[in-house]
């Protein structure tokens, strides 16, 4: 064997998700939009800030349930209370994840298993910190197995290699949004050099409040609707469904000599092995040729 990558659902090699912020009454046309394209979108919560009553700039608890229960989409955790875990003691942000993830669990009856990092998240230390390593620990005792951080915007579509510290690929203000995207469209992976066929993931963020301030959902429909000419090379997903793939590909059992494969999971799972498209089922072992 020479090189072996993932490949996403039904073998494509490409990814594509969203991931928007705090719950506000604009996620309501932002859903709408991303639904008319089939594309799938991470929705961060704070469950402490939601609207009294219906009108307001936050969606209330019922009509976040209405918009999102019965959906594709995911709803994830943004701190109750929207604070930085970089910049407040442990015990404010323990309180803040965890009353969020259970409300959310309440109103959902789902379990939630995922975040976006409220205001500078970890991109900034204060109170004697200066890594973000012990909000790893906690957050993994507090049953957050994913986290949306912030760092510089680029066009490699890299897939996480710290889910605590994912970065995205851009916000859909960047100027050279459709640049970036134009380049992930375009590219065709199983052409390139072979040990550059890893797969490839564009993420993108925002809050759909700018859209509304700004008057440029005309941005959020235009990227949903090219990417969605190339719906057949690239998996829809949410976050959670990329980390829930992405960790059954990683829990595959190898013999020593990369011929023969078990697979443990409940997913079927494509890999790429020397230029060849495998799928292995779920509680199968497969042997390679």
């Amino acid at each position: 064997m020479q090189y072996r990558f993932m490949r996403f659902p039904q073998g494509k090699a490409k990814a594509l998700t969203l991931s928007y912020d705090d719950g506000t009454a604009n996620d309501i046309r932002l859903k709408e939009i991303i639904d008319k394209y089939g594309v799938k979108c991470t929705f961060n919560v704070n469950s402490a800030l939601l609207a009294k009553n219906e009108g307001e700039y936050k969606l209330t608890e019922k009509a976040l349930v209405s918009l999102l229960k019965d959906s594709p989409h995911e709803v994830a955790v943004h701190g109750a209370r929207h604070i930085a875990p970089g910049l407040a003691p442990a015990v404010n942000v323990i309180d803040d994840v965890l009353s969020c993830r259970k409300r959310l669990e309440e109103l959902f009856n789902r379990i939630v298993r995922g975040m976006a990092y409220p205001d500078s998240g970890i991109t900034r230390f204060s109170n004697g910190a200066d890594d973000y390593s012990h909000i790893r620990t906690y957050l993994k005792a507090l049953g957050i197995d994913y986290a949306r951080s912030l760092g510089g915007d680029n066009d490699r579509f890299d897939m996480p290699t710290d889910w605590y510290n994912w970065i995205p690929t851009a916000h859909h203000m960047n100027e050279k949004l459709f640049e970036y995207l134009e380049k992930f469209l375009s590219m065709d992976i199983e052409a390139l050099y072979a040990a550059s066929h890893t797969p490839r993931l564009f993420y993108l963020w925002g809050h759909s409040f700018e859209f509304a301030r700004n008057d440029n959902w005309n941005i959020l429909e235009e990227f949903c609707r090219r990417a969605s000419e190339k719906k057949n090379a690239i998996w829809f997903a949410t976050n959670g469904e990329i980390y829930d793939y992405t960790t059954a590909y990683e829990r595959l059992i190898w013999n020593a000599e990369g011929t023969m494969v078990y697979n443990p999971s409940l997913f079927t799972v494509f890999f790429e092995q020397d230029n060849i498209l495998y799928g292995v089922k779920a509680g199968e072992t497969l042997s390679i040729r």
